[in-house]
């Protein structure tokens, strides 16, 4: 019997990312929400003003008899900016910065190790600004952000944004994309 690991992951617009990982063989769920700022129970509304200090995230539950934690994060990695400070592209401020909320130390230590191998290997040009913390003050986003890209796949914002990042990740990872 196989248990499921839970990690949180901030990678710009959840939209995006909740985009990618509803792709992912292996991942069990994926919820839309926030984190890691002072607010308890924000609204879209309150994080969207920058002053709660929230990050837009996605909360991972996957299966690591199918697919590890490193993978995960591989995934994580190509599909946003991890140099990009406070930002994904024209999404600006800090709910959309990039960041590794870790429910346990192995989680940390595995998060910190590929941030120090990805920096000596000088993968980026620039140096990656990914927050590694422990998580703190989940809440869960509006049912209307759940699911957004799939329910929404003719909106602008998926279009032009959400659409090449899933792709990139379908071309990238092929062997990781669910049947």
């Amino acid at each position: 019997m196989s248990t499921s690991e839970t990690i949180v992951l901030a990678g710009g617009c959840f939209w995006c990312t909740e985009a990618v990982f509803k792709e992912v063989r292996g991942v069990l769920d994926v919820e839309s929400g926030y984190s890691n700022g002072q607010a308890a129970r924000p609204t879209y509304e309150e994080v969207c003003t920058g002053r709660t200090g929230c990050a837009e995230v996605i909360k991972l539950t996957f299966d690591p008899a199918q697919i590890g934690l490193r993978q995960v994060l591989e995934i994580f990695f190509l599909v946003h900016d991890p140099t990009q400070v406070d930002g994904q592209g024209n999404d600006r401020g800090t709910q959309y910065r990039s960041g590794i909320y870790f429910l346990t130390p192995a989680q940390q230590a595995l998060a910190q190790d590929m941030i120090e191998e990805m920096t000596r290997e000088k993968l980026y040009a620039r140096p990656i600004v990914t927050q590694v913390q422990p998580l703190a003050h989940y809440w869960p986003a509006e049912d209307y952000h759940q699911d957004f890209f799939e329910n929404n796949p003719e909106q602008g914002y998926c279009m032009a944004v959400a659409a090449p990042k899933v792709a990139k990740f379908r071309k990238t990872f092929r062997e990781w994309a669910k049947a």
